[in-house]
């Protein structure tokens, strides 16, 4: 009797499931199918305020708190902070008077979480407000300490806070530099060091939409950039190194000790790999490796994200239970449980601090130590109500962090796996009632199918921002991830940390060569996967209009739990077809002018630069989805050369001419169709021209033909002024604004730093 009131509860919950139709036998079995052939408005109407009950609305306000940062960012100069709180507090207070007012309420509400959201951008960037370099300048005379030092394939970098900063053209003392310096030759931080350097501003967006290198910078509180010139005199510092700086300096000096003991066991890529899992710090990694672990998708090991901090706090919590549930007794008299999350709560906090404490790391570590303070109050672990108080936490510390790649990806992977948890993931336990269903249980199989289901649903969800950010997809993303992640999460990462215990006892080595055979197979996976056919998926630029798009439809998807989140498929297939039928531009000219590219007659571009930079050759060609080399010379073919310009040809037959010499106005001005120049062109110009007063105020350009001219593109809005882009100086500036833009190519050069690394912009899944 008691089984079948068992199997008669459980018929009761199956039918409340589904109240508005039965599953028919081919369909997804978390889809709740209408009965009736339409949906009605009744229906509709219905679903509607289930969505508006109490409970559902707490994700979507921290949803709107990141639009109003959204907002925010596109202002084309510097919102007043006091302006920007009192729109806050206003609208709370009508969200106040109107609580009565369920609709009027619940507008207000998310008006008021988008204005707060507005208020607290606002309020972050005057808060860390500091000068920004304005113009090149050489001979620069710095000295200050040293904070942190990183290591690359080609130079050294580190960065300086700066106490003392001589030299011409500086409007304003930057608070800290990042320099470039020989390989080998980056002094310890902590050390107070005095060198001679060319710096520039930060780095503008290489095109229209691309990422804004210059305001990651803004919010690091890094003012400038460049390389160092002649020798680093390490010098006594005129005042002792604050708190902060001391603290910094030992846990930089802990990190080189790390990297010493597994660099003497690990040499070359291996040993690179193992120095970032544990201390985050960026090393050299062979071209070709490198490449192979982005291709197949395994790349997000190399930055410390939510996956790195979910291991440690896994195989910590873990280890802290199983020793603790060997002592007699004591699982009885005490919770080990809320014992063993404090414990990985403790060490996850020292992984953040060793790994050196970046955003996309402080974010991951908000979110884990949410989880493990969750068990240790007896909450649920992992809700979407876990992952909106984290959202909200990173988005109150940093509120930079919404326009960033790696909390994007890693916040919709996380909703998407939330979800897929909650609503069809566990139904795969469903069938170990039975004999088969256990024997399959036993060798593993809904681990795998569960492993297989999260790595299609976490790479499904994150394919627009990797598209979007670095114009690429990794088709065979998830073979890579199931052959080589479990590995690196059993073995890897505890090798690393049990490495990590040793050492102070010597006995560390053996625990680097283990972790370095795992490291061999993730690497053999990602080269073998990189060299599948269709391995490398090149996808053109698209704007922000599609992310948006499909952003609401994932938040749709992931947030509503009536029949209305299948619309969220509908928005993220506009996205898609709205990103796929972008036009693509004909002409691309770089923000100092210094760089353009031709779209020529065989569809592809033809470049030149005149500058020493190539990296925004690079990231165009990436953008448009072409697979070349940016080293490879034939890339100029289609640009013909001489002293006084270049000419290049466009589909259509059309010339553009880059004037670098007043002799090739005549002629080009009467010949082309665009002239790009450097320089001032005459003002009877018959062709279109780009010239300085375009380039300088509006920034990178992309030009579409549209008839017999061009439609243009730009970097920045004509009257854009924020604190990391500050407006080009008006007239009363002109004389050094002009020595500015036509310095000899000597100096104009962009130096080696202004070419931002792959880590610069990290993507953790």
């Amino acid at each position: 009797m008691a089984e079948d009131r068992n199997t008669e509860s459980r018929a009761r919950s199956r039918a409340r499931t589904w109240p508005v139709g039965a599953r028919p036998a081919w369909g997804i079995p978390w889809i709740p199918w209408p009965r009736s052939e339409f949906i009605t408005a009744a229906q509709l109407r219905k679903w509607a305020a289930e969505e508006l009950t109490a409970g559902r609305l707490l994700p979507w306000l921290a949803v709107a708190y990141g639009f109003g940062i959204v907002i925010y960012f596109t202002a084309e100069h510097e919102p007043a902070w006091q302006a920007a709180v009192a729109l806050a507090a206003a609208c709370a207070m009508c969200a106040v008077l109107l609580r009565r007012h369920l609709a009027g309420f619940v507008v207000t509400l998310f008006l008021t979480a988008i204005a707060s959201g507005f208020a607290g951008a606002t309020l972050k960037t005057a808060w860390i407000a500091h000068p920004v370099l304005r113009f090149n300048a050489s001979g620069v005379t710095i000295a200050g300490f040293v904070e942190l030092r990183e290591e690359s394939q080609h130079t050294d970098r580190m960065v300086i806070r700066v106490e003392r900063l001589e030299g011409n053209r500086i409007e304003g003392k930057p608070q800290r530099v990042r320099l470039s310096v020989k390989r080998g030759m980056a002094p310890e931080p902590g050390s107070f060091v005095e060198v001679k350097a060319l710096l520039d501003p930060p780095l503008q967006p290489l095109a229209p939409g691309s990422y804004d290198f210059a305001r990651d910078l803004y919010f690091q509180q890094i003012g400038a950039s460049g390389f160092v010139r002649g020798a680093i005199k390490v010098i006594t510092p005129p005042s002792t190194a604050g708190l902060l700086q001391r603290a910094n300096a030992v846990v930089q000096r802990l990190r080189d000790t790390i990297d010493a003991h597994v660099r003497a066991v690990l040499p070359g890529d291996k040993g690179a790999i193992a120095a970032m899992l544990l201390n985050g710090r960026r090393d050299v990694i062979s071209e070709n490796l490198y490449s192979a672990l982005f291709i197949s998708g395994v790349g997000h090991v190399l930055s410390i994200s939510g996956y790195h901090m979910a291991v440690v706090a896994g195989v910590v919590f873990f280890l802290f239970r199983a020793l603790l549930a060997l002592i007699p007794g004591l699982a009885d008299r005490a919770p080990i449980k809320k014992w063993a999350a404090f414990g990985a709560l403790v060490a996850t906090t020292f992984y953040l601090v060793l790994s050196g404490a970046e955003v996309a790391t402080q974010r991951s570590y908000l979110m884990i130590a949410i989880v493990l303070i969750g068990v240790m109050l007896d909450r649920p672990a992992l809700t979407l109500r876990t992952l909106t108080a984290a959202a909200l936490l990173v988005l109150l510390l940093a509120p930079q962090a919404v326009v960033h790649p790696s909390f994007q990806m890693s916040f919709a992977a996380t909703l998407a796996l939330v979800v897929a948890y909650e609503r069809g993931v566990p139904r795969l336990r469903s069938g170990t009632d039975s004999s088969l269903g256990a024997r399959a249980a036993l060798w593993g199989t809904n681990e795998i199918v569960s492993l297989t289901i999260a790595s299609l649903v976490a790479g499904l969800a994150t394919t627009p921002y990797a598209a979007y950010h670095f114009h690429r997809l990794a088709p065979y993303g998830v073979i890579a991830n199931l052959l080589a992640m479990p590995v690196v999460s059993a073995w890897v990462m505890p090798m690393g940390l049990l490495g990590l215990i040793a050492i102070p006892f010597g006995f560390d080595a053996e625990c680097w060569r283990q972790m370095g055979y795992g490291i061999e197979w993730m690497d053999a996976v990602s080269l073998w996967v990189a060299g599948l056919p269709g391995a490398v998926g090149h996808v053109t630029t698209f704007g922000t209009g599609p992310l948006l798009l499909e952003t609401a439809g994932l938040l749709v998807i992931g947030l509503f739990k009536t029949p209305l989140r299948w619309s969220g498929v509908a928005l993220a297939a506009l996205g898609i077809v709205w990103a796929v039928n972008l036009p693509r531009p004909d002409i691309l000219v770089a923000a100092d002018g210094r760089t353009f590219a031709v779209r020529g007659p065989t569809g592809l571009f033809a470049f030149h630069h005149t500058g020493g930079n190539t990296f925004a050759i690079k990231e165009w060609l990436a953008a448009d989805a072409d697979g070349r080399d940016y080293h490879d010379r034939a890339l100029g073919e289609g640009i013909a050369c001489d002293p006084f310009g270049c000419i290049g040809k466009l589909g259509d037959g059309g010339l553009v001419a880059y004037d670098i010499a007043p002799g090739a106005f005549d002629e080009d001005c009467r010949r082309a169709v665009l002239v790009v120049t450097t320089r001032d062109a005459p003002p009877d110009c018959a062709a279109q021209v780009i010239g300085r007063a375009q380039w300088r105020a509006l920034g990178a350009l992309a030009l579409r033909r549209a008839g017999s001219g061009f439609v243009v593109e730009s970097a920045r809005a004509p009257n854009f002024d924020r604190p990391w882009s500050p407006q080009w100086p008006r007239k009363k500036d002109a004389a050094e604004s002009r020595a500015a833009v036509i310095a000899p190519a000597s100096t104009q050069a962009a130096p080696r730093d202004a070419t931002p690394r792959q880590g610069d912009i990290e993507a953790d899944e």
